[in-house]
């Protein structure tokens, strides 16, 4: 039972990160209060290279850490300079990260620029309770789902009438099957992992 209400939970988290996204990741990790640049910020203040290497493959480990070195080096120096080289050092880290990821780097993002399913997502991690995210994932996919279908079913009455109703029947009928199959997608893309 748990394990079948912790994949409704994922799949439910995946399908709305989906629809609220437009099934396009959105990366988190290279935003100001991203989970990357929060222990680059750790890093820095403990002198601990270690609370990054997790974000990075071990082929960047070596030039992180001497990046981190220099970097730490600069640390009670001229502030102006040590703003640059610590930017460069967390745009580095990000870049490796998303490398690690297969994804492309875009940039450092500001604070709070994370999608909303981001952010309830790390709350539930903080506060160690899925239950607020899970509700709020089923309150937004019912509708959605709901919201398409009764779309459909209502231009399914038309649909023959003219043309353009008929086309308008197709876009939303299309519409309807690609959310319902982005959702199989990944239900399967959940079960061989």
């Amino acid at each position: 039972m748990k394990t079948t209400t912790k994949k409704l939970g994922m799949l439910m988290l995946t399908v709305l990160f989906m629809l609220l996204t437009g099934v396009t990741a959105n990366a988190h990790c290279d935003s100001y209060d991203g989970p990357v640049i929060k222990d680059a910020m750790k890093a820095l203040e403990a002198n601990n290279v270690a609370y990054v290497m997790k974000w990075i493959g071990p082929e960047h480990e070596a030039e992180i850490t001497e990046l981190f070195n220099k970097t730490l080096a600069l640390k009670d120096k001229d502030p102006e300079v040590y703003g640059i080289v610590e930017k460069y050092f967390l745009e580095t880290l990000v870049r490796y990260h998303r490398e690690t990821e297969g994804a492309p780097y875009t940039g450092l993002k500001p604070a709070g620029s994370a999608a909303p399913i981001v952010k309830l997502a790390d709350n539930a991690l903080a506060q160690e309770d899925v239950n607020v995210l899970l509700d709020k994932l089923r309150n937004h996919i019912s509708r959605v789902i709901t919201e398409k279908y009764d779309n459909v079913a209502e231009l399914s009455k038309v649909k023959d009438l003219s043309v353009e109703q008929g086309r308008a029947y197709v876009e939303a009928y299309v519409d309807y099957l690609h959310t319902l199959e982005a959702i199989e997608k990944v239900i399967a893309h959940g079960e061989n992992h």
